[in-house]
C-alpha cells in the first residue's frame, strides 16, 4: 500500500469547504425561512444541517492533523473523512433530539464511538504504512568482476 503524503495547504480544501458551508447554511437559511415543518423539509434540514456542520469542521479538522500530526501523518482523505463524522455526529444528535432520545449518557457514547471507529482506522492505516525507502535501505550489489 501507497503511504499517504503530508497533509496539503488548505488551499486545495477551500473550494470544497465552501461550497459545502454555503450550501449547508445558506440552505437551512432558506429552509427555515420558506417552508413548514412537513415531512420532506424535515428530512432536507438533516441533509442541510449534515452538510453545514462538515463544511464547519473541514477546516478545524485540517489544522488539527497540520498541528498535531501522527505517524504515518494524516492525508487528505483523513482530513475529509474526519470532517464528514462531525457532520454525521451533529445531524445524528438533532434526529435524536427531535425523536427526545437525545441524553447526556447518549450523546458521550455517540462521540465515543464515532473517536474509536476513527482511531481503528487510522490504527489499520498506521500497520499498513510503510517508510520510503532510502538509498541507505537498498542492498548493494556487488557487479564488478572477481
Amino acid at each position: 500500500m501507497e503511504h499517504p503524503r503530508p497533509l496539503s495547504p488548505f488551499r486545495s480544501f477551500l473550494p470544497s469547504a465552501l461550497i459545502l458551508f454555503l450550501v449547508g447554511w445558506g440552505g437551512l437559511a432558506l429552509l427555515f425561512t420558506f417552508s413548514l415543518p412537513d415531512v420532506w423539509p424535515r428530512w432536507t434540514f438533516f441533509v442541510l444541517w449534515d452538510l453545514a456542520l462538515t463544511g464547519t469542521a473541514l477546516p478545524a479538522a485540517w489544522f488539527l492533523n497540520l498541528r498535531f500530526p501522527g505517524t504515518p501523518s494524516a492525508g487528505d482523505a483523513v482530513v475529509v473523512r474526519q470532517a464528514i463524522w462531525a457532520g454525521v455526529y451533529g445531524a445524528t444528535l438533532a434526529w435524536l433530539q427531535l425523536g427526545g432520545v437525545a441524553s447526556l449518557w447518549i450523546i458521550v457514547g455517540l462521540a465515543a464511538g464515532l473517536a474509536a471507529i476513527e482511531t481503528l482506522i487510522r490504527m489499520r492505516e498506521r500497520s499498513l504504512w510503510q517508510p520510503p525507502a532510502t538509498e541507505e535501505d537498498e542492498p548493494e550489489t556487488d557487479d564488478q568482476p572477481a
